[in-house]
């Protein structure tokens, strides 16, 4: 007996092991972060058990349909592990100031586990919106995209299954809500442990009714799963997050003896949406998603969440390379088109403080700007500019936010125009008759909407403080639908990757760039290195100071250009190198001969690599001044498995062994590797699929490793 236990114990391991982590067998054949999974997304309903089931070999999520629909199981196939720890309602609405729970059963004995056959003896809650029927479908597109830019071949709408869950009020609320309808929406993706939800409301009939408050997901997860649960929305902006941990009251168990232990999720808004909702009209919620993570490793995590992004907005995978202007006069434009046609650069845009006025609805300017346009796309450079949309504009009291404090015009950037007011229809509308007319195909936002509210009870879109955000945030998110639709590439300093925004801050500090030129260096790329956990190289971008920006002076900056080769060109590798694009602001990007050939060697190593540039990122050592830094890209589906950037920025030679990761490459046994375009040599991985070189730099010195498949 003690024999057949240990061999039991043994199978039990291997299943709940990651497969990544298992030894003895190919890792990689299973792994779905390195082979692409097949296994469709599918809906299995089982009538006789009572249950649907959705699943797509990597995750599972299980409902139980009677006597009211709820989920019972959510489980992680990667890990044979269930997250759930009890039943909760699959949506709660607030409606006229009564809290209604959508789904759910009642009676659960013991809220520390879920036993199933609990299941049979629970019921439905009489005063819960009742469960009456499902639909099948696929994923939707949230917004309009077609690939392009180097954009990496992404299916749009994402590959998957949708399931709609469909709720009417119980009886006792029936003549309160005639006709009212709750959708539960439910997407699951193809080779992703990750789903979306959303809920919808439809008023179908009866009076107005105003939705002030929604909670579109509540999971109660168990102690060790908590961590390994990654959830966020589409309504992200200024740092704001509908993901909410708090204390489960029906958990009585617990350790804690003030039963606080922060094992509720909530995904709901902070304020609102407080829609009012009349006969007829119909309220769809914003989107959670959820991703079920197979290990506590951050850089596992990082590249699943990266993975993410890649599948449901594909369009962070668009790259241009680009430079800013600090002109908008003619001439200065066709200076900075003419250098980026020489050099290989994409896009100019016209920056801020440049004198470029979007909304211009001047005939001349509108003329002017399209020749422009024209100009630079006869060389292969794509223009636009940028625009101050709401934050810290004053566009009069009647339409800027007003303060529910002080009741009159202000806000945390001092004035703010409300997104949600008459003044918007203009904007929007002088925006895209410029776009439209002049042919720009770039828009860069500053002040998209940034969470400010609004009391005021007479802007054209919104009732009152309660619904001031949502609709504000809805303004915004069609204004980028409106963009995509266009084919306009999106810079916006806030995260709208959800709504369909191209490209945020990697991270960093702009007064950094006002520090020494050396200093600033290597402080961007520890902001590359440290962004890069939670960001793909192509959704964030940096800066590069070629005239002064926030101060610092001649110690700061790159004019002249030639005078400071040494430290451009260490900007532009460790730009190009780690995929992340930068804003080159200054008047020009080259000043002598000298000076265009390191651009343009930078710029033609990205190129040529740009695969694989624009692929993974596993971060190999931290910048930190004291010896060499290294991240090593990487792409199994590549013939290029991987190329590691490395950096020596101190001012003496190192020599020393570099041991690279390359599990995620998707080799096994061998590696083929050459330093820069030297000859190659064949690796043996170790146990851990790692790679050790013996490596000399010089003084300030930059190098690369390409790595390729021995077959």
């Amino acid at each position: 007996m003690i024999e057949i236990i240990g061999i039991l114990g043994i199978v039990l391991l291997a299943v709940a092991l990651p497969v990544w982590e298992r030894k003895g067998e190919d890792p990689t054949l299973d792994d779905w972060l390195v082979t692409p999974v097949k296994k469709p997304a599918v809906v299995r309903p089982f009538p006789d058990r009572k249950e649907i089931v959705l699943e797509n070999g990597l995750i599972r999520r299980t409902f139980c349909t009677g006597p009211n629909l709820a989920t019972v199981d959510l489980t992680n196939l990667l890990t044979g592990v269930a997250l759930l720890r009890g039943v909760k309602p699959e949506a709660i609405v607030e409606m006229d100031g009564r809290k209604l729970e959508i789904g759910g059963l009642k009676g659960q004995p013991d809220y520390a586990y879920l036993d199933p056959e609990w299941l049979d003896e629970m019921t439905a809650d009489p005063e819960a919106f009742r469960f009456t029927g499902y639909t099948i479908g696929e994923p939707q597109a949230r917004y309009p995209w077609k690939p392009q830019r180097h954009a990496a071949e992404r299916p749009w709408p994402p590959k998957g299954v949708a399931l709609t869950l469909l709720f009417q009020p119980p009886q006792s609320l029936r003549s309160h809500y005639p006709g009212l309808k709750v959708e539960v929406h439910y997407e699951l993706y193809t080779g992703l442990p990750a789903l979306s939800k959303w809920i919808a409301i439809t008023n179908g009939r009866g009076r107005e009714v105003e939705i002030g408050a929604v909670a579109c997901e509540i999971l109660a997860v168990n102690e060790q799963e908590k961590s390994r649960l990654h959830v966020e929305s589409d309504y992200a902006f200024d740092g704001m997050n509908t993901t909410f941990w708090g204390p489960d009251p029906e958990y009585t168990s617990q350790i804690d003896y003030n039963y606080q232990m922060p094992l509720l999720l909530t995904s709901q808004m902070r304020l609102g949406p407080g829609v009012r909702l009349k006969a007829g009209e119909r309220f769809e919620s914003f989107r959670t998603f959820e991703m079920l993570h197979d290990s506590d490793d951050r850089e596992r995590r990082g590249l699943a969440r990266r993975r993410l992004y890649r599948t449901v907005a594909p369009q962070v995978t668009e790259n241009p390379i680009f430079m800013h202007v600090r002109s908008a006069e003619p001439e200065a434009v066709r200076l900075a088109v003419d250098q980026c046609a020489e050099v290989g650069f994409e896009m100019v845009i016209l920056t801020f403080w440049s004198g470029f006025d979007i909304e211009s609805e001047d005939p001349a300017i509108i003329a002017q700007t399209k020749a422009l346009v024209d100009y630079a796309l006869q060389k292969g450079v794509e223009l636009g500019g940028y625009t101050l949309m709401c934050a810290s504009r004053d566009v009069g009291p009647e339409h800027d936010c007003i303060d529910p404090q002080t009741g009159k015009p202000g806000s945390k950037f001092g004035q703010s125009a409300c997104l949600a007011g008459e003044w918007a229809d203009g904007y929007f509308q002088r925006v895209f008759r410029f776009l439209d007319a002049t042919g720009m195909s770039v828009v860069e936002t500053d002040g998209p909407y940034h969470g400010d509210v609004c009391a005021s009870a007479s802007h054209k879109y919104h009732h009152g403080l309660a619904d001031s955000q949502w609709r504000q945030w809805l303004a915004c998110s069609r204004f980028y639908a409106e963009c995509r639709q266009r084919g306009i590439y999106i810079n916006s300093p806030d995260w709208y990757y959800l709504r369909g925004s191209n490209k945020c801050g990697m991270g960093y500090r702009e007064t950094n760039f006002s520090l020494p030129r050396w200093r600033q260096i290597l402080i961007a790329r520890q902001n590359i290195f440290d962004g890069t956990f939670e960001k793909t190289g192509s959704m964030g971008w940096m800066f590069v100071p070629l005239v002064e920006y926030h101060g610092g002076g001649e110690a700061a900056t790159f004019e002249p250009l030639s005078r400071h080769l040494e430290e451009y060109e260490w900007h532009l590798a460790q730009n190009f190198g780690s995929g992340v694009m930068a804003a080159y602001r200054g008047p020009r990007l080259y000043d002598t001969e000298a000076t265009r050939a390191v651009v343009k060697r930078w710029v033609d190593f990205y190129k040529r690599y740009r695969a694989i540039l624009d692929s993974d990122i596993v971060h190999v050592r931290r910048p930190d001044g004291r010896g060499i830094d290294c991240i090593l890209h990487v792409n199994p589906q590549l013939p290029e498995r991987g190329l590691a950037m490395v950096y020596n920025p101190t001012g003496h030679v190192i020599s020393t062994k570099l041991r690279l990761p390359l599990y995620y490459t998707g080799l096994t046994e061998t590696a083929r590797i050459r330093q820069k375009e030297g000859r190659a040599k064949d690796y043996s991985l170790d146990r851990q699929y790692n790679v050790t070189l013996s490596v000399k730099m010089a003084p300030r010195s930059i190098t690369w490793y390409l790595i390729e498949s021995p077959e």
